[in-house]
């Protein structure tokens, strides 16, 4: 039987390689960003302008917004870089940046929400959610559905509880790992696994209520051991 530990040992090593480069075009970037240089800026939003909009516009209760709280989550990238201490990666740490402005804008659309019900419906009527609408940049999750499945889906996870929600898209849309997603939301990989599961059960039941049994699409992801 052929040896194979060296070509194991390379695998490693190659990976590890990769990561130490990895790391050294982010703490360049880093201290470009803090030095004010213009092309460390551009840079920055080229590599991560698209899937900050796409986590945003899932979160939010009004998606139109989306392109606004995107330039609030780089405004903030740019004011506090300096105070970046690097625990993280640079990608955990804007995405966090990203979930917490789409929570505060929620949560500021809600107060506002429920005094214009207050003042404009009846008594006890709640103003739901609105529709989610199709992100016009490309993920995995996208391209493996048609456009009706795409927009059903969508609809249905902007009716899950936006707790729920967000480990929901974070995995299953962003393709993060527990690990990340638990250094984002800043809570154990315990529940980060509780809420996707939550989560997807949260959505099947919603797309139970919006699709034909013969329609249904066959996405059903399982959580990883």
């Amino acid at each position: 039987m052929a040896d194979t530990t060296v070509g194991f040992e390379f695998d490693g090593y190659t990976a590890d390689v990769a990561q130490r480069v990895v790391r050294e075009d982010e703490s360049a970037l880093i201290l470009d960003l803090r030095s004010g240089v213009e092309s460390a800026y551009e840079a920055l939003i080229q590599r991560f302008e698209q899937p900050v909009f796409n986590i945003i516009s899932r979160l939010m209760d009004d998606p139109d917004d989306a392109a606004d709280v995107a330039q609030e989550v780089f405004l903030k990238v740019f004011r506090n870089i300096g105070s970046f201490r690097q625990d993280s990666s640079l990608k955990t740490w804007i995405y966090r940046i990203a979930v917490n402005e789409a929570r505060n804008h929620r949560r500021w659309f809600s107060r506002h929400r429920r005094q214009e019900v207050g003042l404009d419906a009846d008594p006890g009527e709640t103003g739901a959610y609105q529709d989610y609408l199709p992100d016009p940049g490309p993920s995995p999750f996208e391209c493996a559905l048609d456009h009706e499945t795409q927009a059903l889906i969508e609809e249905a996870l902007a009716q899950v509880n936006p707790k729920f929600r967000v480990a929901l898209v974070l995995r299953e849309i962003e393709g993060l790992s527990y690990e990340e997603i638990s250094a984002i939301l800043d809570i154990s990989l315990g529940t980060v696994k509780s809420r996707i599961l939550r989560g997807r059960d949260a959505l099947k039941k919603q797309l139970a209520s919006r699709l034909e049994p013969v329609s249904a699409p066959n996405w059903s992801p399982q959580l990883a051991d």
